[in-house]
């Protein structure tokens, strides 16, 4: 039985955590969460009209089936993993987690890979210390209903200087469109310590009429010194819709890198934010996005500055087809007291249709006088002097106008840090932009 957010409360989410004996401290978060819900209103992202989308029913709880290998994963999920990998891995199949794996140098080392759920009753001091502080339930209706359903998820441990060399992957995929499909990712990295995650948002729904909501959220905690990339691609059907939340807390000489392609083929609304709280704390955001059809895409990329000498940069770039419209955000805050911070943004988005739609909001917001920022904004068609060029070559007008696409958003494709999810991007793209 699905579970319509109109009626959702604190004792529907209580009922639902109870089934699956979670511990008392857990259920008393779901409920206050469920309780949330009933109260709070939607989001308002800027000209973005959600009461308008179908985020009315969140689902029910379809378990995937466990598999003792990887071969016995869904053909879906199998057909994206390198038959001789074997490093860090975790796949969540609609509700539960079905398959870890985690070298055995790595669990020497105290490194932790485990599913959210499983986390919460053998990691509860670190769950209850960081779960849901820095994307908080009572943001809005979308995050409190998260942090009442959340289910699967990940959870990373990384120990105190312990650096680890290969991308820790996480595949998150659904194939029943009307299972609850909420994951929730964990990153918690210790002091100097290292790490590559890069999850990977998929779907396989056929021809159903239902629509999947995908509520999810991702959490970074970055101790003093340490390093997360932070890299994902997500691409589900288009009666799928995306709703991510990202949020990275970095203390003292901390980095994140966030790399993400936004490839969904349906609504999509995200929000990524770097919040930097300890001296000398950077964050660096590479973002891209393709749009078709007549789907509606909100993209917010931000960053908070604390500390001092913090330095921030987002690029945002997206290409808009057919009847495809884009709202794009870019928020730099810096905050009173954060003097020497350098915070730098810029949005990019190519038009190639005359019914598509890209909007680029560049926003500074400044509460000291002793800081750097910029930011610069650009909404137009493929160069003409480009095109031009490239013809003077011997190259076609459409080859050319690919390549200048192409050449548009390889600053983020050539990021992802592992090669067979960027070929799948590569070849998404080729599929999205004929």
């Amino acid at each position: 039985m699905s579970t319509p957010t109109t009626s959702f409360g604190r004792e529907a989410a209580a009922a639902i955590a109870r089934s699956k004996n979670e511990p008392a401290w857990l259920i008393a978060k779901r409920e206050e969460a469920g309780e949330l819900a009933a109260a709070l209103e939607l989001p308002k992202p800027e000209k973005t009209p959600l009461a308008r989308w179908n985020l009315n029913v969140q689902g029910a709880h379809r378990p995937g089936k466990s598999a003792a290998s990887p071969a016995e994963l869904p053909i879906a999920v199998a057909s994206q993993l390198n038959a001789q990998d074997t490093g860090a891995l975790i796949v969540q199949h609609n509700s539960s987690v079905v398959f870890t794996r985690l070298p055995e140098e790595l669990k020497a080392q105290g490194v932790v890979l485990t599913s959210l759920e499983e986390a919460a009753r053998t990691h509860e001091d670190l769950l209850r210390a960081h779960l849901m502080t820095a994307y908080e339930p009572g943001e809005h209706k979308l995050s409190a209903m998260h942090a009442a359903l959340w289910n699967g998820g990940v959870f990373l441990y990384v120990p105190r200087n312990v650096q680890i060399e290969a991308p820790v992957q996480a595949i998150l995929f659904a194939d029943d469109a009307e299972a609850t499909f909420v994951p929730h990712v964990l990153v918690i990295a210790e002091a100097n310590s290292r790490v590559s995650v890069v999850e990977n948002l998929m779907t396989d729904l056929g021809d159903s009429s239902a629509t999947l909501l995908h509520n999810g959220a991702v959490e970074v905690f970055a101790k003093p010194g340490a390093h997360v990339q932070y890299a994902a691609v997500h691409h589900m059907d288009n009666s799928a819709i995306d709703v991510s939340y990202r949020r990275a807390l970095l203390e003292k000489d901390a980095r994140i890198e966030w790399i993400v392609g936004e490839m969904h083929e349906g609504n999509t609304l995200t929000d990524t934010k770097s919040i930097l709280k300890g001296n000398g704390s950077s964050s660096d955001a590479k973002f891209i996005s393709v749009g078709t059809g007549s789907q509606r895409m909100s993209l917010t990329t931000g960053a908070v500055h604390f500390g001092l000498s913090t330095e921030s940069d987002m690029v945002t770039r997206a290409v808009m087809t057919e009847a495809a419209t884009a709202i794009i955000n870019g928020v730099t805050k810096i905050e009173k007291g954060a003097t020497k911070a350098n915070g730098q943004q810029t949005e990019r988005v190519l038009m190639l249709s005359p019914k598509a739609r890209g909007d680029a909001n560049p926003i500074l917001l400044i509460d000291e006088d002793d800081v750097k920022a910029g930011h610069a904004a650009s909404v137009g068609q493929v160069n003409a002097e480009q095109v031009y060029y490239l013809m003077s070559r011997g190259i076609s007008r459409a080859e050319a106008e690919r390549l200048i696409i192409y050449g548009f958003l390889d600053p983020v494709v050539s990021e992802i840090p592992l090669e067979e999810l960027r070929e799948k991007l590569q070849r998404i793209l080729e599929r999205k932009l004929g």
